[in-house]
């Protein structure tokens, strides 16, 4: 029984002591918000939330993590996403455990936060958070239907080329499906679709979306973004329907979807009573 005892201590002693490197700023949001950010020994420098994880030891970019820096941190799971798969193998070969999640859809945010909650042993914070999720989208339906909705990332000065928006292989494309409208961008491209001013006329949307953040940063108002979007002749420009969301959330897929649904629900509420 003594025996038995000790075991079972031993075993929790290695389930507190976890360590964990996060390999993406979604990732890393959503193992704090699953309670599990203690634990978390490493991230990159984009893992800026919350304020506890900006004082974590950073491992490199996004798309450049340093093998030997995250070793240094001596992990016992290091979390990522699909673009890093060559560097799990390696960290694999090394005998560290990997857990690769997708969250580029929205059903494979709600995936992940349901894996790694069950990997982390938070599994009620987990559902708490997928509930929080599907609720938000829920409300999101109803308002305005039929609508062509182009969402855009970044600002401007001037809609001319080079603009970046969302198409069907981002989680935007479900939310806005979801919410009982169409993304004015109709595109089969994997990669990041890139629009011209031409395009853009072309698809006339109803309403347009600015997902851009930092402003202040780059002494820029909030009318200096939507500005240029009003002197397009399209649907959304003729009715007001131009809105700029500036928050640093509204580009991460995280578990602050949530504050994401909430400005999309608003924004259709605001289209609805034009």
């Amino acid at each position: 029984m003594l025996k038995m005892i000790l075991l079972l201590c031993f075993a929790c002693l290695i389930y507190a002591n976890e360590r964990i490197v996060t390999l993406s700023p979604a990732i890393n949001e959503i193992v704090f918000a699953l309670g599990a950010g203690d634990e978390v020994v490493g991230n990159t420098i984009y893992s800026t939330y919350p304020k506890a994880a900006r004082s974590l030891p950073k491992v490199g970019g996004y798309f450049s993590p340093d093998l030997e820096k995250i070793v240094a941190l001596r992990p016992t799971l290091v979390l990522m996403q699909p673009n890093n798969r060559a560097l799990a193998k390696r960290l694999q070969h090394l005998g560290i455990e990997t857990m690769t999640v997708r969250i580029d859809r929205l059903p494979h945010i709600v995936q992940a936060i349901t894996l790694l909650g069950k990997r982390l042993r938070h599994t009620k914070e987990a559902a708490r958070i997928t509930h929080a999720i599907d609720d938000a989208l829920t409300k999101t339906k109803g308002i305005v239907n039929g609508k062509k909705i182009l969402i855009v990332f970044g600002y401007n000065r001037v809609v001319k080329g080079n603009v970046f928006v969302a198409g069907q292989n981002l989680y935007f494309d479900d939310i806005i499906n979801a919410s009982g409208n169409t993304n004015a961008l109709h595109s089969t491209r994997k990669g990041q679709p890139v629009l011209s001013r031409e395009n853009i006329i072309a698809l006339n949307p109803d309403i347009v979306i600015v997902l851009a953040h930092d402003l202040d940063k780059k002494h820029l108002a909030k009318e200096d973004v939507i500005a240029p979007w009003r002197t397009l002749p399209i649907t959304a420009a003729q009715r007001g329907d131009i809105y700029l969301i500036d928050k640093d959330y509204s580009g991460i897929p995280s578990d602050r979807l949530v504050y994401f649904l909430k400005d999309f629900r608003e924004i259709l509420h605001a289209v609805a009573h034009h």
